[in-house]
């Protein structure tokens, strides 16, 4: 290499009354990102993250606009066209019923709009989905953050709380459990309200589901306590809550995200399959699992029906389950995606 006045050949030396910050010829300057602000750059370059999150908005969307779609589609969730049922109970027309008054067909026997009550039984399962996964969240990251922060004691008897709690048996108690709460609440003659159900299937999913996320944020603790930010907390006299919560918590977000976009397509599967076995939301409360359940006995002679309940669960879960692997590898920072 040979070398010039102003130096090596092919190197650029900046004059002195360059600014500092702009020596590269162009302009140019780097600009430092956040982590979080990198991962919104690869999640905004996934088309399978926006594909799924479209579709999740469209159904988030309509379950939030339920009262609204019903009023401008003109039929309610409890409305029953038997005129446009045979003699039999099953729909008048091709493929179950669907017609431009009815978009996807009348439910056989009942006679119900089954668009209408697909709409509502989104709101239903994302309502207690939704709600379970944030209080999920919520108890299993105290839990995790204080086991793993304190040790000792405290950390054996949660953890031995966890093994405990995974060792129940989900469905089963579901069936045991289920049937007691509503006869300890009401008699034999007495209506169930229709909120009684959606709430005790909420506090069944928060009492089995948190054991995941305290496990997750416990090993996440574990690997944080010792850091420097953590030990120059405490020796600067910053009190516990201020260093489980505004020290440790921050740095424990990545985690608890992807946990929760995961953990919610579960749930909406649980509340599915409890109401398909009965147990769960009742009549006349309008449910995904309850109309799959109703769709099999017609499953022959009108398939459409079934087809219906099924797609849009299926639908449901798949867009959750591709978004939270989205959202994962976006907030890897070892991901090359």
């Amino acid at each position: 290499m040979t070398e010039g006045a102003a130096g090596p050949v092919g190197l650029k030396v900046a004059s002195p009354e360059a600014p500092v910050g702009d020596q590269t010829g162009a302009g140019k300057e780097f600009v430092g990102r956040s982590p979080g602000q990198l991962a919104w750059v690869r999640l905004r370059r996934d088309r399978t993250a926006w594909a799924s999150g479209i579709t999740l908005l469209v159904f988030a969307l309509m379950a939030i606009c339920a009262p609204l779609i019903e009023k401008v589609y003109g039929k309610g969730p409890l409305e029953r066209f038997t005129d446009k049922l045979d003699r039999s109970g099953n729909p008048l027309g091709y493929l179950g019923g669907i017609s431009a008054e009815h978009w996807l067909g009348i439910q056989p026997r009942l006679g119900r709009d089954i668009f209408i009550q697909i709409v509502y039984g989104l709101r239903t399962s994302l309502i207690v989905a939704l709600t379970a996964a944030v209080l999920t969240i919520v108890l299993g990251v105290v839990i995790g953050i204080v086991a793993g922060y304190l040790g000792g004691k405290v950390d054996a008897l949660l953890s031995w709380l966890t093994d405990l709690t995974l060792a129940f048996p989900f469905y089963i108690f579901c069936f045991a459990f289920v049937p007691i709460a509503v006869a300890q609440s009401y008699g034999p003659t007495d209506q169930e309200a229709s909120w009684f159900r959606p709430l005790l299937l909420i506090v069944v999913f928060v009492v089995f589901n948190w054991t995941y996320s305290a496990r997750l944020v416990r090993g996440q603790v574990l690997t944080l306590r010792e850091r420097e930010f953590v030990e120059a907390a405490r020796a600067s006299g910053a009190g516990l809550g201020h260093v489980l919560f505004r020290q440790l918590l921050p740095n424990l977000w990545a985690p608890i995200l992807v946990t929760f976009s995961l953990n919610v397509p579960a749930l909406i599967t649980a509340e599915a399959a409890l109401s398909f076995l009965g147990i769960g939301v009742l009549e006349p409360t309008p449910d995904l699992g309850r109309l799959i359940s109703d769709s099999v006995n017609y499953a022959r002679d009108d398939p459409a029906f079934t087809l219906t309940g099924g797609i849009t669960l299926f639908l449901l879960v798949l867009a959750f389950n591709l978004f939270g692997d989205s959202l994962r590898d976006a907030l890897d920072p070892k991901s090359d995606r």
